[in-house]
Order: structure tokens, then C-alpha cells, then sequence
């Protein structure tokens, strides 16, 4: 009886159609970074005054130090206030001149912002200081918010809708509403268009590194090449925000290349002969044998229909019951790696050294890691690769223990850099090896449903990184302690997993059964 492994084999496991195809869902990837610039890219606490044109009705010549004199209370190291206004009166200048004014209030009128690193912000345009500088933060959870709802929809649907429809659908609703956010009038429809932005990369990440068409020999390196475009992407956040320092203006950019992205998604034949559609798996069989300039013997696809439904019919919860083990594994290991990683990546600005030169270093520093992660993957195997660099990823996190914080200090700003993006480093590979497990470790009728599951943890990390890392205003060592901590846990669990090097990928439960009592 014949598999798709060998159908796969013969029309070609890694020749031009898998290429065209990895490069096509992949790239979208460099995008992924950029979304976090809107949130990352802020100057959270911008040197700022209140507006107090009003007095200018009063009289209209006054030089601006006249008008803050006239106008703010000062602070007590002499400096005027930065969330505190008088309260607007209608005298006249001389009479404001002679008795002063003395009543206070918040600013009315909005804040007046100088020295500013960016053009705009969605701090500046938004006015999220002072009482409302919260909300900075909170935008970054809603964010992960719909990153983690996105897994929940986006996952399980795929077994019942096919690969194709569920990496398409983000796209389109990427490119709508990245516009809402760049026109948003206020932070509340910003809120709500993240939400969704977050959601659609959420499932499109999940669907878009399917390793269903991809060769025994080549699966590492389709996954990797996913996290290394990743990786480009946040270089390319840095120079882009360096060159462009208005947040909406990014925004639209991102829009305008969601609209030229070249998305072409054929189905997994795979899923379709699970779901009984044979004569479409073949006719798509044979097109990709055409692609790679293959041919197929006559009776190859004859018999493969029959044997693909049989084994694929069944209850969706049934056949994931025989696999709870394997996802509690993975789901606590996702959740570890991505709590560190979101936790660094959410702090990029608060190492000491210019932010953009550290969103690069973040960047370029992972990009060959991916290139060398697809050989050691291939050399020593899935587990020992995923064992070392857990393991690696938090000796370097807890070593920044060692530099506690205190005044500013170059050569400490570097060595706390270096030691953070090598951390970062790791926990991004890490990452990688969990996204080749999820998939090589389940069947067809499964395997986007275990990714969803996979990537509900990674996302449910990034929701709670935001509030892990505000802990540090009890002490600032607490966010490294646990998600270093959860990491070295994470490293010993890795051992429960099987070896999937170079294994055919499951097309039942039954091929994958034997792998089943691993644990």
C-alpha cells in the first residue's frame, strides 16, 4: 500500500514547488517584528508640558518662557510641572501678572512635547502620560491578547477548512486593519485594531510553517527558514523606525506591502486525503510532480484514497486523547521559552543603549543561529538541540544576576546587552526545534490542532510577559528569576520526548502509535 511519504519522494520532496512555497509563506515573516513598533518604538515618559495657549487670548505677544511662567506650577527641584496646569481664568494680563494664579488642575488642553526621540508616537498622539500612562502597557497586552485568541480560532480550524483558506483569511485582515490602526482618531479604535492585527498573525504564523509537502531531509530547514526571516525582520524594524520616526507613517508601510505580499498557498494533500478528497489530492499531486519536472507511474495514486480515509475517519477529541501526553509536554515548553523571550524583547529600550542599535543586535545576532540550528538539528537531533539550548538560553538570562542594576554605566550596559541577546539567542532556537517537534510528532488528522495548542501557550506567554515584567518595580531581578527559572524546568521536561530525526511524518494515529508510549 502506498503512503504519501513515497508519493512525496516521488514527485519530488524538496525540489522547486517547496522552495517557491517556503519562500512565499516565510517571507510574510519579516513583517511579523515590525508589528511590535507601535508599542515598542514610544519614549514612554517624553519631556512634556501642559498646552496653556489659553492664556494667549490674554495677550498673544508673550515669549514662551512667560507663558510657562504665567501658566505651571513648578516642581520642587524648580522644574515645571509636567502633569499639573493652572486653572484657566478670563482676566486680563496685567491683573493675571499682579495677583498670579494659584488653583491647579490637570492638563485640559492636551500636553505640548519636545526633545523627543520620534516624530510621533502613539504616546504623543494619544496623550498616554501622566494618569493615563498605563495604557501604554496595556496596549501591549491586548495586543498578545489577540495573538493568543488567534491560536484559539485559527488552529482547530484548519482541520475542518484546509491550510490554505486559514493562512489567507489573516492576510486579508491584516492589510485592513493595519490602515484603522494608522488612521486610529483615538487609543481605544488603535486598541481594537491591534486586537485583530494580533489575532490574524496569530493564526497566520500557525498555518504559514507547514511542513505537510516537505521532505524527511528538509523539514529542519523549512522550519528554521520561518524563525530566520523572523529574524531579519527585526533588523529591518530597527532601520525602518530609525528612518521613519512616525508611527503611522510605519503603519502604512506595513499595509501598502501586506497589499504586495505574494501569497501563494496551495492545499496540503495530505489534509485532503484525510478529509476523502482524493481526486483533488491527486489532481494537486500530480501538479506539483509537473512543477518539479517529476513523472508518476500510472498506478501510484491509485490505491492511496481508500487507505487515507479510512484512517483519517474519526472523532477530532478521540484521536487527541492518544496525544495529551505529548501536548502537555510541548505546551509547558512553548509557554517557558516565549515568556523569557517576550519578557526581553518587551524591554528592548531598557538595556541603557541606544534602542536601535539593540533591536539590530536582537536581529542579526539570530539570523545565522537559524542557518547553524538547521545543521546541529541534523547532526545531534531534535532532543539533545532543544535539551542544550534551553538549558544555554537560561544560564545566560541568570547570569545577568550578576550586574545588578543601580547608576548608568557603559561598560555594564554592554556586558547586560551581550548577555541578553545570547539569551535571546537560545530561547529563539529553542523555539525553532519546538516548532519541528510539533510538527513531526503528530499525524495529519491532528497536527494543526496540536500547533494551535502549542501556540495558545507561546501566545499566553506574550499576554503575560507584559505583566511579568511590571513585577520588577518590587525588584527588578523577580521577571528574570522566573521566566529563567520556568526555562532550566522546561529543560529537564525535554527529555520525555522522543527522537523524531528523520522520520516520515505520521499521516494516523496508527504509524504514530508506537511513538505514542514514549512517555
Amino acid at each position: 500500500m502506498v503512503d504519501f511519504g513515497e508519493i512525496l519522494t516521488t514527485v519530488g520532496d524538496f525540489g522547486f514547488f517547496q522552495k517557491l512555497i517556503i519562500l512565499a509563506l516565510a517571507f510574510q515573516n519579516v513583517l511579523f517584528p515590525i508589528f511590535f513598533c507601535s508599542f515598542l518604538f514610544i519614549q514612554s515618559d517624553p519631556e512634556r508640558h501642559c498646552n496653556t495657549d489659553w492664556i494667549l487670548q490674554a495677550d498673544s505677544n508673550l515669549t514662551t518662557d512667560e507663558q510657562l511662567n504665567l501658566t505651571l506650577p513648578r516642581e520642587e527641584d524648580g522644574t515645571f510641572s509636567r502633569c499639573q496646569m493652572f486653572v484657566p481664568v478670563e482676566w486680563d494680563i496685567g491683573a493675571i501678572r499682579e495677583y498670579g494664579l494659584n488653583e491647579t488642575t490637570g492638563c485640559r488642553d492636551g500636553w505640548v512635547y519636545y526633545d523627543t526621540l520620534y516624530d510621533a508616537t502613539i504616546v504623543t498622539d494619544f496623550d498616554l502620560v501622566c494618569d493615563r500612562s498605563n495604557l501604554a502597557e496595556v496596549v501591549k497586552t491586548i495586543f498578545m491578547a489577540g495573538l493568543l485568541a488567534g491560536s484559539f480560532i485559527f488552529g482547530p480550524t484548519a482541520e475542518s477548512y484546509g491550510r490554505r483558506r486559514t493562512t489567507q483569511l489573516p492576510v486579508v485582515l491584516l492589510l485592513i486593519f493595519i490602515t484603522v490602526a494608522g488612521v486610529s482618531p483615538n487609543v481605544y479604535v488603535y486598541m481594537v485594531s491591534q486586537f485583530i492585527v494580533g489575532a490574524a498573525l496569530g493564526g497566520y504564523r500557525i498555518n504559514s510553517t507547514v511542513l505537510e509537502w516537505i521532505g524527511v531531509t528538509k523539514r529542519s530547514l523549512a522550519s528554521c527558514m520561518s524563525q530566520m526571516f523572523s529574524s531579519v525582520g527585526q533588523c529591518v524594524m530597527a532601520g525602518l523606525v530609525y528612518a521613519i520616526r512616525d508611527w503611522r507613517r510605519v503603519q502604512y508601510v506595513l499595509a501598502g506591502w501586506q497589499a504586495f505580499i505574494f501569497l501563494w498557498t496551495p492545499e496540503s494533500a495530505r489534509w485532503l486525503l484525510g478529509q476523502g478528497r482524493t481526486e483533488e489530492a491527486n489532481k494537486l499531486i500530480r501538479r506539483v510532480a509537473a512543477i518539479n519536472k517529476k513523472k508518476i507511474p500510472e498506478n501510484l495514486l491509485d490505491v492511496t484514497g481508500e487507505q487515507e480515509v479510512q484512517t483519517h475517519s474519526g472523532n477530532l477529541v478521540a484521536h487527541l486523547s492518544k496525544y495529551m501526553s505529548f501536548i502537555c509536554v510541548l505546551v509547558i515548553l512553548r509557554f517557558s521559552l516565549n515568556l523569557g523571550y517576550f519578557c526581553l524583547i518587551l524591554n528592548v529600550g531598557k538595556l541603557g543603549l541606544n534602542i536601535f542599535l539593540v533591536q539590530f543586535l536582537f536581529g542579526i545576532t539570530e539570523a545565522p543561529a537559524h542557518f547553524l540550528c538547521v545543521w546541529v538539528l541534523e547532526l545531534i537531533g531534535r532532543k539533545k538541540s532543544l535539551i542544550s539550548s534551553l538549558l544555554a538560553g537560561s544560564f545566560f538570562c541568570l547570569l545577568t544576576l550578576a550586574f545588578p542594576q543601580g547608576e548608568f554605566h557603559v561598560i555594564r550596559a554592554v556586558v547586560i546587552t551581550a548577555l541578553v541577546t545570547t539569551g535571546k539567542l537560545f530561547l529563539n532556537w529553542g523555539g525553532s526545534v519546538c516548532m519541528v517537534y510539533i510538527q513531526e510528532l503528530f499525524p495529519t488528522s491532528v497536527r494543526q490542532t496540536a500547533v494551535g495548542f502549542g501556540s495558545i501557550a507561546y501566545r499566553g506567554a506574550g499576554l503575560l510577559s507584559p505583566l511579568l515584567n511590571i513585577l520588577a518595580v518590587y525588584h527588578w531581578s523577580i521577571p528574570i528569576i522566573v521566566y529563567s527559572s520556568l526555562t532550566l524546568t522546561s529543560g529537564a521536561l525535554s527529555f520525555l520526548l522522543p527522537e523524531t530525526r528523520r522520520k516520515e511524518l505520521p499521516d494516523s494515529t496508527h504509524e504514530s502509535n508506537t511513538c505514542n508510549n514514549c512517555i
